[in-house]
């Protein structure tokens, strides 16, 4: 059973709030808890009232082994947990697939083009049927 230290989603539609909790990885992030550490309210207007965390217990679970998510694992950093113990390095994801040419992305640039040119010769028209208006006088009415 490995335990993690995450963040549970509380407060209502648009004006999230959570609670940093331990849990059993297996469990779903708004599942059951095995301790609550504290709360974490971001929209709270003051800075003091954003964040209430047990340091000595959240101390206690880190050096327990608990895995730690990154955003949990900043935040902890930020307010001092990991003073006097090894930090966590940060891991840079492999995000080497994001630039590969794949057909649907030529596909898409293809297309993502032709709409480019269109628009560009459409505006040219555009542009000269102006230019054309106002070249020729203006018919008087009686």
């Amino acid at each position: 059973m490995a335990v993690v230290i995450r963040m549970k989603r509380m407060g209502r539609l648009n004006r999230p709030a959570y609670r940093i909790h331990v849990t059993d990885e297996r469990n779903p992030r708004d599942g059951r808890s095995l301790e609550n550490l504290g709360h974490y309210d971001p929209l709270m207007p003051r800075k003091e009232h954003q964040l209430k965390l047990d340091i000595e217990r959240a101390r206690f679970w880190v050096i327990k082994g608990a895995k730690v998510s990154e955003t949990v694992h900043s935040i902890f950093r930020r307010i001092g947990v990991y003073e006097g113990e090894a930090k966590r390095e940060h891991v840079k994801r492999d995000r080497s697939g994001r630039k590969a040419d794949t057909k649907s992305r030529q596909a898409r640039l293809a297309a993502k083009n032709a709409r480019a040119t269109l628009k560009a010769a459409r505006l040219k028209t555009r542009v000269a049927a102006k230019k054309a208006a106002k070249a020729q006088p203006a018919e008087k009415k009686d």
